[in-house]
């Protein structure tokens, strides 16, 4: 029997000619694995007869966008996960699912290889390659792109001569990846940093300068999962894509920032993700309602790095893990409602409920119904500052004693 490889496959020009370009150099029969996590376009099933189309001897395909919104972007919900504070993993949190994927196709189809279409300059290589390292230890990898010396030109030429049922002739100036919770935009004339975006970056999001009139939503959170939308109930994957609409609408999401890659390059990229940012600002206010002060404060410094981990591809690892426990435990009270105002590119928080809430009127009141007992401030204070005034006598008593000798010395010295 013929070794097996088995391929991240996307339906576009590289991953078509890498499934005969890899078994040219490698005299192994391909295997494609097509995953969906929201990108829309085509169907799986076109995807995965072009595949065979292509050569390939097996096709798996995968309607995972129910797995991909619970399983991986509510968990980047609940640690209000913004890489760089502003980036909310839209790449990076794909890249596990698809692996795991492929990992279960290498394990159906007796494979012992697994291939991606990244080039050696990026994340996603690391992002893939551990994810399927951890989870199949035994599995090898390879990229076209970068091991195989498989360049576009090469690609096109190869899709021309083998008459591949793809289209090789249109190349967009961008490179695009895209799922429910976001897409991420680079290259092209956008590796010049001081230029700014033009309109056909953009795809899931209007222009926030000419926004339509104000729409006002109600998210109702269940231990830090959406449930409702405006009282109606939804899935997690329901909301996500709701509210890309809605907040898409408005120009909700758009991020433009150069990020610091695992790689250790400066990159410049686009986001669109106006699901994720709205839930995200929803989330994080109902946090600053349910947790307690020191819990909230803790897990700010958690779920920072949890979003280091992930971006870094280590959605696997036992750390992460570790993590997981701790967020997940901190979601047992997040339950309640958000208001939002979504217009011109902003979500506004206007309202919040939660029968477990820690705001407590009679505490926070300056009016008539005031329960907090203000006498109880002052003893508080002393207490509060005593070891930074204990400190600061100390400072003051050994300055006198260093210029007393100073002048001591002045005058010595005369």
């Amino acid at each position: 029997m013929k070794e097996r490889i088995v391929l991240a496959y996307s339906g576009g020009l590289d991953t078509s000619v890498a499934i005969g370009w890899i078994a040219e150099a490698t005299g192994a029969e391909v295997i494609a694995v097509a995953v969906d996590v929201g990108q829309g376009g085509e169907s799986l099933e076109t995807v995965r007869q072009r595949a065979l189309d292509c050569g390939a001897v097996e096709a798996y395909v995968a309607d995972a966008r129910d797995e991909f919104a619970n399983e991986y972007c509510m968990p980047t919900l609940q640690a209000n996960a913004l890489y760089m504070d502003r980036y909310p993993l839209v790449s990076a949190i794909s890249r596990p699912v698809i692996s795991r994927h492929l990992v279960a196709a290498a394990k159906q189809f007796g494979a012992s290889t697994v291939a991606h279409g990244c080039t050696g300059k990026g994340n996603d290589q690391v992002r893939f390659e551990v994810s399927i390292q951890t989870l199949g230890p035994d599995l090898k990898c390879i990229a076209p792109v970068r091991d195989l010396a498989l360049t576009r030109d090469k690609a096109i030429e190869y899709a021309e001569s083998h008459n591949l049922p793809i289209e090789t002739t249109k190349k967009n100036p961008f490179s695009i990846d895209q799922n429910v919770w976001g897409r991420a935009v680079e290259t092209g004339f956008l590796e010049d940093i001081w230029n700014g975006p033009t309109k056909d970056v953009y795809d899931y999001t209007e222009d926030p300068a000419f926004p339509p009139a104000p729409d006002v939503v109600t998210i109702t959170f269940d231990q830090g999962i959406p449930t409702k939308l405006d009282g109606r109930p939804v899935t997690p994957l329901q909301a996500i894509e709701e509210l890309n609409r809605r907040a898409g609408a408005q120009g909700i999401g758009r991020i433009d920032m150069v990020e610091d890659r695992l790689v250790g390059i400066k990159s410049r990229e686009i986001y669109e993700a106006p699901g994720a940012m709205a839930l995200i600002t929803a989330h994080q206010e109902l946090e600053n309602v349910t947790l307690e002060r020191e819990q909230a404060r803790f897990k700010r410094t958690v779920g920072q790095r949890w979003t280091e981990l992930v971006y870094d591809g280590q959605w696997y690892s036992p750390l992460k893990q570790n993590l997981d426990t701790f967020i997940q435990d901190t979601q047992k009270y997040v339950s309640g409602e958000i208001r939002m105002e979504l217009h011109g590119g902003r979500a506004t928080i206007q309202g919040r409920r939660s029968d477990t809430s820690l705001y407590d009127f009679g505490l926070a009141t300056y009016d008539t119904g005031d329960t907090f007992d203000q006498s109880s401030a002052r003893g508080f204070i002393d207490i509060f500052g005593l070891s930074a005034k204990v400190a600061s006598g100390r400072d003051i008593r050994v300055k006198g004693a260093v210029d007393d000798l100073s002048d001591v010395a002045e005058l010595s010295n005369d």
